[in-house]
């Protein structure tokens, strides 16, 4: 009889089923029967447990007991819970700095003045409130319409950037501040080769804030407007076209030339996740990560209510106490936010989660965690705040995937790398998104839209060695110009999600 469960680590208190299991069918490996249907990535137990014991997985626990458990059950949301949990830390005591790694690898990406580097060449138009999101969209559509761009081959496209924000809110508080930093990083991130910022006028995020008293971008493509100056809708539209042409004669100076893996700036996700997600496609990704830390590289981990009951794996890495305080610090603010409105950290896995295996919360942030491999934690930010440090950083986030990957671009994020268990589907204009498949069915199933298949670690023996130096590879292509599966389907025009935290008044 073959195996038909995994187990994670020695010592844990359950297994991984690979397949679907039937009650009554013996398992060789583990001597036991399950008592009851398991289905493929859920968890079985592997000794019995009462009401409130820890049950372990990945080695750390994952939530308690809620009712009797006996070997063979399937250990799931009907008896598995959390209980209250209050964030620690570890200490520095598994800061391990990483060998750099001396190469000659390269990737092909856009030098820009400011000396960043960008994997693609956009022209973006840039929204400061919901009110010129439309005329926004109506400037590029007429830019297609009209063939702008034809005279400018190096420029791979113009993307509105429309948002639901920008008024209605305080000029003068945290969510007025995170919007800032969102929209100021946007128009500075390396992948846009010039800017057009549109506003309305009588916004609360005027256009002339934005621009403030220096130019936001160093190369001089940023040209700004509002509808109410303009005229109206049909000027500024006119106007508009004017204005991407000539941002459109600078971004296209710009070639593509070998750059080092040093400024790779890695922005990390997990999105509809499994059981597999811990064990595959995350830890996988955890080893591309140590490598590009290695070459110099940054790689940002965010989603802080996913990393919730896993914060001392991180701290214990951190580079400084400052650093491990900041991140608690963040985690702090996050209980409180949620008791202010009637959230609960608690509130993942979703239902997807659950029905691809996931139980607590705990259990989740264990395998996201996994994505960040080893390296020293070096810094802390807030969302979509300008990330200065190369290395392993955390960025602070929602776990809603497209608000959390809108502030990993904003912080200088120049490619997405994304996990999923379910199959998330998305994309992240103006910056390329490799999607990685945690199990084999997923991938076989939804194949037009992943980039990689990480099942065959579980299904094949494949080492996630292996599979971290295949995604490496994957990733510097992608850097080049190759098109991942979200680009060639057109995804990222509706995936910019600014976090709005206050009141809407």
């Amino acid at each position: 009889m073959t195996t038909q469960t995994l187990i994670l680590q020695t010592g844990d208190s359950v297994a991984i089923a690979l397949s679907d299991l039937k009650a009554g069918g013996m398992i060789d490996d583990l001597g036991l029967a399950p008592n009851s249907d398991i289905p493929r990535g859920h968890k079985i137990a592997l000794a019995p447990h009462g009401v409130g014991d820890n049950l372990r997985r990945y080695g750390q626990v994952i939530g308690q007991a809620t009712a009797p458990i006996a070997p063979g059950d399937h250990v799931h949301s009907h008896n598995l819970g959390m209980a209250d949990h209050v964030a620690k830390t570890d200490g520095q005591q598994a800061v391990k700095p990483l060998a750099p790694i001396q190469s000659d690898r390269h990737f092909l990406g856009y030098h820009r003045s400011d000396g960043k580097v960008g994997t693609r060449n956009y022209i973006g138009v840039l929204t400061s409130v919901n009110c010129s999101g439309s005329v926004a969209r109506f400037i590029a559509q007429a830019a297609t319409e009209t063939g702008l761009l034809d005279d400018f081959p190096n420029v791979d496209g113009i993307v509105p950037i429309v948002h639901g924000t920008g008024c209605g809110m305080s000029a003068a508080d945290e969510g007025y501040a995170t919007l800032f930093r969102t929209l100021a990083g946007y128009a500075q991130n390396p992948n846009f080769g010039g800017i057009l910022l549109v506003g309305l006028g009588c916004e609360v995020m005027q256009v002339a804030d934005l621009v403030g008293s220096r130019p936001i971008r160093s190369d001089g493509a940023l040209r700004y407007m509002t509808i109410q100056s303009e005229g109206g809708t049909a000027a500024t539209v006119a106007r508009g076209l004017q204005e991407l042409r000539g941002i459109a004669e600078i971004a296209n100076q710009a070639q593509r030339a070998p750059a080092p893996l040093s400024a790779l700036t890695i922005g990390m996700q997990c999105g509809g996740s499994d059981g597999y997600s811990g064990i595959t496609a995350n830890p996988a990704l955890g080893i591309a990560s140590d490598l590009i830390v290695r070459h110099g590289g940054t790689t940002i981990l965010s989603e802080t209510p996913e990393i919730y009951g896993a914060e001392h794996l991180l701290t214990a890495r951190a580079e400084t106490p400052d650093v491990a305080d900041k991140l608690l610090t963040r985690i702090a603010w996050w209980e409180d936010y949620c008791a202010r409105n009637g959230g609960e950290m608690d509130n993942n896995p979703s239902p997807g989660n659950k029905r691809g295996g996931l139980t607590t919360i705990l259990e989740k942030s264990l395998g996201a965690v996994a994505k960040s491999g080893s390296a020293p934690l070096r810094a802390v930010y807030e969302f979509g705040e300008l990330i200065d440090t190369n290395g392993f950083v955390f960025m602070d986030s929602p776990g809603f995937d497209p608000c959390s990957v809108t502030g990993q671009i904003a912080s200088g994020a120049n490619l997405i790398v994304f996990t999923t268990g379910r199959g998330s589907v998305s994309g992240y204009q103006p910056v390329p998104c490799v999607k990685l498949a945690t199990n084999s069915e997923m991938y076989r199933r939804m194949q037009g839209d992943m980039d990689l298949n990480c099942g065959d670690i579980v299904s094949d023996g494949v080492s996630l060695e292996d599979k971290g130096q295949e995604l490496l590879d994957i990733m510097i292509n992608t850097a080049s110009g190759a098109q991942t599966q979200s680009e060639k389907l057109g995804y990222g025009g509706v995936e910019f999600v600014p976090w709005t935290i206050g009141a809407v008044m």
